[in-house]
């Protein structure tokens, strides 16, 4: 079955770097878009960044020049490096798959930003 597991997140101080990853497994990596989403408390689960089969990315306003999603086709394997780190980015981190029609989802990895 598909399954997708995070991992990287934690307490960070403000403008520090964080480097979420998560692996993948049960369905052609290579033909899936991945993507990370975030939910803050209190508010709903929102788009962070996408990048699709054939390497091309998208961000959400919040997050460009700061976060860089990227994939490992080989490991399975789909990355969110966390650049500049503002209290605002606290939320729990989601991975995403989009694939034959079907969105599957992680557990969740929990970003913390606050000195």
């Amino acid at each position: 079955q598909v399954q997708l597991v995070e991992s990287g997140g934690g307490l960070v101080q403000p403008g520090g770097s964080l480097r979420l990853s998560c692996a993948a497994s049960g369905f052609t990596f290579s033909s899936a878009v991945m993507s990370w989403y975030r939910q803050a408390p209190g508010k709903e689960r929102e788009l962070v960044a996408y990048i699709t089969n054939y390497g091309g990315r998208n961000y959400a306003d919040s997050v460009k020049g700061r976060f860089t999603i990227s994939r490992d086709i080989f490991k399975h394997a789909v990355y969110l490096q966390m650049n500049s780190l503002k209290p605002e980015d606290t939320a729990v981190y989601y991975c995403n798959a989009n694939y034959s029609g079907n969105r599957y989802w992680g557990q969740g990895t929990q970003v913390t930003v606050s000195s």
